[in-house]
């Protein structure tokens, strides 16, 4: 049997989230992978962004979700799209299309004039011409940035999960009970 790179692996994660589904075991392959790359050389070089794309990706993440680029959003969106064409031009051409709205760029502009795009791109119903390419980028950042913080250590901090870990017993709260027992068609 053949051994499956690295590469391999996050080509096939990259390729999951493009089809619109990413778990949590890959998710924490990917947090893994960027882990290592910044221990080997002390910092995380990006592979498939250059450095505007990757400032604009981290400073487009934090904006969504504050902590998200502490939490390495930036590392995982950029090591997803080193291993997958169609997501790295989704990436690109976003940020180009957000680039080409205010001055000089996304990324430099002003706070003002970044919030005011992505008040005009956060919503479907806002849906023209002139924004829907914006919008579908949005959705997609909105969609990376949230998968990327709470698979994260600190978004999994922020959600309390505590990890697979086994219990000596599960109690379900007595209104989750009667909630349920309630709207079922044995419940009074």
């Amino acid at each position: 049997m053949s051994e499956v790179s690295r590469r391999d692996v996050l080509r096939n994660i990259a390729l999951s989230a493009t089809l619109g589904g990413l778990s949590a075991d890959a998710a924490q392959h990917v947090h893994h992978a960027a882990a290592e790359e910044k221990k080997a050389s002390g910092v995380y070089k990006p592979k498939a962004f250059n450095g505007h794309e990757y400032r604009t990706v981290g400073a487009l993440s934090e904006m969504i979700i504050p902590g998200a680029k502490a939490a390495g959003a930036a590392e995982f969106i950029d090591l997803l799209a080193s291993g997958n064409p169609e997501f790295l031009a989704i990436f690109t051409g976003g940020i180009a299309w957000m680039d080409r709205r205010v001055t000089p760029n996304f990324v430099d502009a002003g706070k003002a004039e970044q919030t005011a795009l992505l008040d005009q791109i956060a919503y479907r119903k806002n849906d023209s011409p002139e924004l829907g390419a914006g919008i579908r980028f949005f959705e997609w950042a909105r969609k990376m940035a949230a998968d990327a913080y709470y698979t994260s250590k600190a978004g999994m901090e922020e959600l309390g999960y505590k990890g697979n870990v086994g219990m000596t017993e599960f109690k379900i709260p007595q209104e989750a009970i009667d909630w349920a027992v309630k709207r079922s068609p044995f419940g009074g």
